[in-house]
């Protein structure tokens, strides 16, 4: 194609280009200069991909092997010259003549000659596809995504379409045929006219030449330099720590070891192989060990000799003979026995007749099982059961000295051995008692609805509340100058005044007790207890939702908590005296609460379920402290050491366990003493005393001595098992004097018992 031509060309495709735009273009088909003008750029292709000036002779030309175009495919098969109603497919060049024309370039000679196809072809169908074609083109906004490939043969490799016509099949099944070649000369004017050459690429999948954009050059000069590849990448940006390193305890990967942590290092094994040979050779040289002489007694005694061995005497098993010839699954004829010397084998004594003969298998498969392998196994097992190889040396241990040496009883007085007094005026069974600070008076209840108040040292009742139910429990405020009494019964918590005391320890206490000025509770406790006024006995009553269980005074003598059993969560309450509140526990009770026990000098709370104890810290709030574990079947009650550090827990199954909570969460010991339920622990505030009392009407004293050295475990033990109350319901409750080594004993057959030294 010469100069003028292409200058004609161009006119014809700027005043396409101007028609397109302007939606009025009307294209007529003419196949004759549609094939030659695809014939002349097949040529020019050609020669373009023989020649030896090509695009890789330029300083940044770039191969279609390295990288992918990002333009339209063509979809014309240059076979097909029309379709069956004249209608002729686009080239590629039309789809990017059209793609040039949208960003307002018109550059590329190739473009010019399809658009002038486009003009020359004048159908509505034809025109009606290349419009389609320019509205996807100028809604889409990559090309990559709207138009797939033309060739769709897949991962096939181009060589086996070597001595082939065709490179693929189109989309709609169609070959599509090879280009023919462009000689040189052709090549080189193509190229020499184009001054975009140096930017096109050979595509040798869809058998096609692709022009790279100017922002695909800045790309791939960025690559060649080494830079990133886009120009807005900042490689030395800030570093941001998106790790939070508070509260971490996992590692940062839990990826599983690499295999080369476990495959022996080869530069080790090098370097142990020089040392070695470098030993073999002399050049590293040990100090030999000095020989010790083996020196004995000859007349001696081997129990008596300094060279005794440590250990005890090892006799090695017997060696085997090792098999030969005749022995194999396939021997030489020459040790198989004949008929003849099997027949005089069966004439020989058992003992002189040979124990194996040899047999001839032709392979190893077809020799049957070992007859004696069961007997010999068994055989074997007899000896190592009746015969062992090691000699043991019995040891005559007198089993008195495996007991523990205890103190006497006598030098660990005084303690509670001898009944004192008895205090009788109760008619039901007595359920609880508990004594005041001063050690002069006891409160007890029982089940016939009365609370008296005793003299210690006397006996004598001084004072009797009478209810209507059955008391369940009596505790004595531990503040001297605040003689308040607190009886639980029922769903009811009454504050009695005991009127002991002086006339402002009194009036202080009735100031307390005074039900004028009660606040509202809050809206979580008011559907678990209420604070109503005494009008039996002018003090305070808390109606609780459950039945009350148990209740311990704090040491301050302000709060006081009630546990009730069946409540589950709700089950444990504070009740404060001083501003007449009530608030719930800050933490989630587990399990049936039974009993609760305030620490004697710290913050801490205990709460005991049916199977474990659990410590809470009430300044924080939260998950337990410590958890105790008992392992009883049920919880009866506890009792805590003056010191705080040591609980004592007795159950329902006659177990006593002492707990040492700075040794372990387990029991240091655990003591089975009664037959029967233990109903109640006591600790003694000063002397080293504890007691438990049970269903069995029997009383336990023991001795237990906490050290300040921790190193040494605190001594338990037993000293007196009291009797004296009725077989009829055991002993309910018992309680230490606050400063005498005596105990109170509380009984089903409604006597209370005091026990002295």
């Amino acid at each position: 194609m010469t100069k003028k031509k292409k200058g004609a060309n161009e006119d014809k495709i700027i005043e396409t280009k101007s028609k397109t735009v302007s939606g009025k273009s009307q294209k007529q088909k003419k196949p004759v200069e549609i094939e030659e003008s695809l014939k002349e750029e097949d040529l020019l292709q050609e020669s373009g991909t023989d020649s030896d000036y090509d695009g890789d002779s330029l300083p940044e030309s770039l191969d279609s092997d390295d990288f992918d175009s990002d333009f339209f495919d063509s979809e014309y098969d240059g076979t097909q010259e029309g379709t069956e109603d004249g209608d002729v497919e686009f080239s590629e060049d039309d789809v990017l003549g059209n793609l040039l024309e949208h960003e307002g370039s018109i550059d590329n000679v190739d473009d010019e000659e399809s658009e002038q196809v486009e003009s020359d072809n004048g159908e509505e169908d034809g025109s009606d596809e290349g419009s389609e074609r320019d509205e996807a083109v100028e809604e889409s906004d990559s090309s990559e995504d709207e138009v797939p490939s033309r060739n769709t043969v897949g991962d096939v490799p181009l060589e086996w379409y070597k001595d082939e016509k065709h490179i693929g099949y189109d989309i709609t099944g169609k070959k599509i045929t090879k280009k023919e070649k462009q000689d040189k000369l052709d090549s080189f004017l193509a190229t020499m006219d184009d001054s975009k050459n140096w930017r096109k690429i050979y595509d040798e999948y869809n058998d096609e030449e692709v022009e790279l954009t100017k922002e695909e050059c800045n790309l791939m000069r960025r690559i060649l330099k080494g830079e990133a590849p886009h120009a807005d990448f900042d490689p030395y940006a800030p570093y941001v720590d998106w790790f939070k390193w508070d509260d971490s305890i996992h590692p940062l990967s839990s990826a599983p070891e690499p295999k080369r942590r476990f495959i022996p290092s080869k530069w080790e094994a090098k370097k142990v192989l020089k040392l070695v040979r470098a030993i073999r050779k002399g050049l590293i040289k040990f100090d030999k060990p000095e020989e010790e002489p083996n020196v004995y007694l000859l007349w001696g005694d081997d129990s008596t000799s300094d060279q005794k061995s440590k250990h005890l005497t090892y006799i090695p098993p017997p060696k085997l003979k090792l098999p030969g010839h005749d022995e194999s699954y396939n021997p030489s004829l020459e040790y198989i026995p004949t008929e003849e010397e099997k027949a005089s084998y069966e004439l020989m004594y058992e003992e002189d007749r040979p124990k194996f003969i040899p047999k001839r298998f032709t392979s190893l498969r077809s020799i049957p099982a070992y007859e004696n392998a069961l007997k010999e196994s068994f055989e074997r097992c007899l000896d190592l059961y009746l015969c062992p190889r090691v000699r043991k040396k019995r040891i005559n241990i007198d089993p008195e000295s495996l007991k523990p040496k205890l103190p006497s009883r006598k030098d660990l007085r005084p303690y509670p051995n001898s009944c004192y007094l008895e205090y009788k005026g109760h008619t039901g069974a007595v359920t609880t008692i508990s004594t005041d600070s001063s050690g002069e008076w006891i409160a007890s209840g029982s089940t016939d609805g009365s609370v008296r108040m005793w003299e210690v040292e006397t006996g004598r009742c001084l004072k009797v509340w009478q209810f209507d139910e059955a008391i369940m429990c009596v505790a004595w405020n531990p503040l001297s100058r605040l003689p308040v009494l607190a009886v639980a019964m029922g769903r009811d918590l009454f504050f009695l005044n005991t009127e002991l005391g002086t006339d402002e320890e009194q009036e202080i206490t009735k100031e307390r007790l005074h039900s004028g000025n009660i606040p509202e509770p809050e809206a979580s406790v008011a559907a678990i207890v209420t604070w109503l006024p005494d009008e039996l006995y002018g003090g305070i009553k808390i109606r609780h939702f459950k039945s009350i269980s148990s209740i311990d005074w704090h040491r301050k003598g302000d709060y006081l908590s009630t546990v009730m059993a069946s409540g589950e969560t709700r089950g444990v309450v504070l009740h404060q005296l001083s501003k007449q509140k009530t608030q719930r526990l800050p933490f989630k009770i587990r399990g049936l609460p039974v009993c609760t026990l305030f620490h004697p000098s710290l913050s801490y709370f205990f709460v005991a379920t049916r199977k474990d104890v659990r410590v809470y810290n009430l300044l924080k709030p939260g998950e337990a402290t410590k958890k105790l574990e008992t392992g009883l079947r049920e919880i009866s009650s506890m009792a805590i050491h003056p010191g705080g550090d040591n609980l004592i827990v007795g159950s329902k199954e006659g177990k006593m366990c002492w707990f040492d909570m700075d040794l372990s969460s387990k029991p240091y010991k655990t003591l089975k003493n009664h037959p029967k339920d233990i109903t109640n622990v006591a600790v003694h505030r000063s002397y080293p005393l504890f007691a438990s009392c049970s269903e069995d009407s029997t009383a336990y004293v023991f001795h237990g001595m906490v050290y300040n050295d921790l190193n040494q475990n605190p001594l338990i033990v037993p000293l007196e098992i009291l009797r004296g109350h009725s077989s009829k319901g055991g002993v309910l409750d018992c309680k230490f004097h606050p400063r005498q080594p005596w105990l109170f004993t509380a009984g089903a057959d409604s006597i209370i018992k005091l026990y002295c030294h």
